[in-house]
């Protein structure tokens, strides 16, 4: 599609004078020869669109009219063959590198990019790849990232190395801020937060990110924030002023100072203070690790005090006090404070009294990390630590938040489960498998009885090492994913699904031996789905399968829609556990591997974090919606529930939802014309 919608009031303002006018009569001149010339002859044609359309952007009215072309261009080609290409896996936080550039075409492209998104999350662009709630999304967060553009004039070292292009990113935020609303951005940009926040990841940075512009905001006299901004407050505070003693953050110097002559009454107060913020947000203060490290030298007492735990927490750290202590000593300083956090939900979850876990966790402490790893953990973290300091904060929080683990955007999403469902059931699993990468530059796991070396494999399935990790994804998902590829390249000539061979393997002897899946490998369509779920309500339902709770968890896939319920791709999930929600509903509540589990799969279908009884980093869906998403399980074939008790009816609502979603152009006529018999569709 090349028409240019400037009928549209809404994206298209008048324009202010000629200039402007006669700028879009270039610019769409360069935009129908981008869009005629073959794909090989596109990279000669972008520069005129790219500097036509910072020309037009540095007008009044420009970006509007940006944004009115925002299909045109992308239909044209402008993206074709970058990054840009693929709008779902752009990443927020790389926004402020790029519209900081020295060179034109990138801060153009980028802001192009931005207001594509926009016209999208208007509803003004349908498009193919990303639906408008993630484009609203994927706004809100940049522009929460990038706060400083809104209120701030460019820095000397912006307009020494960008010039007058400086102006180009601040006028793009100011049209994206009129679009949205500035009333809202604060108030989103802080529920935004909270929903994160809810679901305990392990990846804090950019959330951080996000409370300090918002701290940087409420401390400049020259921006009116408004009525927005509510709540703020317990935010900013839990990084930067948490207590009395460091409430206008007087910075660590100062405050190790005031600690050093506080007397027991003032660090229990401190103690207690720090606690709850910590479990209040899941985010720890520098200023809390520096009072951890002031109360080894002091009581026992205080040292729980300051973790918050509860009497299964203090029996647990006082039974392996000088772990504990080696611990805090090791990985707890101010630029590893959530190695706090995962402290104490570790010492709560009780599982050093494991027998392996503790002499395990001596050994991490002692682990000598190969070069390759070190480089690997100062380049994504930095070195404001040791990269072993920085290991250890990445292990304590995993053990601690077994379903914080997130892939980012990485098609490594058996690897990121893997750990985190180790981490969940099988934590000393889980510390030989980091020993062995951080220290040998190698694992080695067995399929069918044969050994598979993690060094000696072919490529995995991610294209390039992802950096976008916590810690100890970082250094042990370019093996696993290298041995899960090749277990997968070992079925091969087997009919059927390779997951049916390769998941009991990979992850663990609990997951189960029985198999279904629903899709014909060979052709994509629908296969036997009413029995599929016939086998899924008998082997997970309570009311099917004699009320057995589930007991591991459980590998599955599922097909992921938009929120168009438009088919998106295929997914690894963990199924955790099968309960009545506080309204009564059966739900299904699992650990998806993205960073934000969050999501709106289309026909009413809603994936919850919070507030139906999900547990820290658990995603949940009533049954039958996960049913209707589901494509494959496992299940244990000795356990098999009441394939005839499950009613007709209830199948066909759950059928109903799939054909209207991922599958509806799975389904072979027969099927769908019965479905459309049964559902009135």
């Amino acid at each position: 599609m090349t028409e240019h919608p400037e009928t549209n009031s809404a994206t298209q303002p008048p324009p202010d004078g000629d200039k402007l006018t006669g700028l879009l009569v270039k610019l769409d001149e360069a935009i129908q020869l981008l869009d005629a010339a073959r794909d090989f002859a596109k990279p000669g044609k972008l520069g005129r669109v790219l500097d036509t359309a910072r020309r037009v952007m540095m007008q009044p009215g420009g970006c509007a009219a940006m944004e009115a072309r925002a299909e045109a261009l992308e239909t044209a080609g402008l993206f074709l063959g970058s990054d840009w290409a693929t709008p779902q896996y752009l990443v927020p936080s790389l926004t402020t590198h790029a519209l900081k550039s020295a060179d034109p075409n990138s801060v153009v492209i980028e802001s192009l990019s931005e207001l594509r998104l926009l016209a999208v999350a208007m509803g003004d662009y349908r498009h193919p790849m990303i639906s408008a709630e993630q484009a609203h999304h994927y706004l809100t967060q940049a522009m929460a990232l990038n706060l400083w553009l809104l209120f701030g004039a460019p820095s000397e070292a912006e307009r020494e190395t960008q010039g007058r292009l400086a102006q180009l990113p601040r006028l793009l935020f100011q049209h994206l801020a009129e679009r949205i609303g500035y009333e809202h951005i604060i108030d989103q940009l802080i529920d935004e937060i909270w929903r994160i926040l809810r679901q305990r990841p392990l990846q804090v940075e950019p959330v951080k990110q996000m409370i300090t512009q918002i701290a940087i905001c409420q401390a400049n006299p020259a921006i009116d924030l408004g009525a927005s901004g509510q709540g703020a407050d317990r935010l900013v505070s839990s990084l930067f002023g948490t207590t009395q003693a460091c409430r206008e953050d007087p910075g660590i110097d100062i405050y190790r100072q005031r600690l050093e002559s506080m007397d027991q009454s003032a660090l229990q107060y401190e103690a207690s203070g720090f606690a709850r913020a910590m479990h209040d947000t899941g985010l720890v203060s520098p200023y809390h690790a520096v009072l951890m490290r002031h109360l080894l030298e002091h009581s026992d007492h205080l040292l729980a005090e300051a973790i918050g735990l509860s009497s299964t927490g203090r029996d647990c750290l006082l039974c392996y006090r000088e772990l504990v202590h080696a611990l805090i000593r090791s990985g707890v300083y101010p630029a590893t404070p959530q190695a706090i956090y995962g402290l104490a939900l570790m010492l709560e979850r009780g599982i050093l009294y494991q027998p392996p876990v503790a002499p395990a966790m001596w050994r991490q402490l002692g682990l000598t990390l190969s070069e390759w790893s070190q480089q690997r953990l100062s380049m994504a973290h930095g070195d404001a630590v040791s990269p072993r300091a920085r290991l250890l904060e990445g292990v304590l929080c995993m053990l601690g938040l077994p379903l914080g683990v997130g892939q980012g955007n990485n098609p490594t999403c058996q690897s990121a489960r893997a750990l985190s469902m180790w981490a969940y059931n099988d934590p000393d699993y889980l510390l030989q498998m980091v020993a062995w990468a951080a220290r040998d530059d190698e694992i080695v796991m067995h399929f069918e009885g044969q050994p598979i070396s993690s060094r000696e494999s072919l490529s995995g399935v991610a294209t390039e090492l992802p950096m976008d990790l916590d810690a100890v994804s970082l250094l042990v998902v370019p093996h696993l994913d290298r041995i899960y590829a090749e277990m997968g390249r070992r079925c091969i000539g087997r009919e059927g699904d390779p997951h049916r061979w390769v998941n009991p393997e990979f992850h663990g002897w609990w997951s189960g031996r029985g198999f279904r899946i629903n899709v014909d490998v060979a052709t994509g369509q629908l296969d036997g789905l009413e029995d599929f779920l016939r086998h899924f309500y008998a082997a997970y339902h309570p009311y099917y399968n004699g009320n057995q709770p589930l007991i591991h968890p459980q590998p599955a896939g599922i097909a992921v829609t938009d929120s168009a319920a438009r088919f998106i791709g295929w997914h690894a999930i963990t199924l955790l556990r099968v309960n009545l929600d506080p309204q009564d509903v059966m739900r299904v509540y699992f650990y998806n591997p993205n960073n934000d589990s969050g999501q709106d799969w289309g026909d009413e279908v809603k994936v919850s974090t919070a507030g139906n009884g999900e547990r820290f980093g658990e995603a949940s869906l009533p049954f039958e919606q996960l049913a209707s998403r589901l494509y494959i399980f496992h299940f244990d074939p000795l356990e098999r529930g009441e394939l005839a008790t499950i009613t007709q009816q209830e199948l066909d609502r759950v059928i109903g939802h799939v054909h209207r979603s991922w599958g509806a152009d799975r389904v072979p006529a027969t099927d769908l014309q019965a479905s459309q018999g049964v559902d009135g569709a």
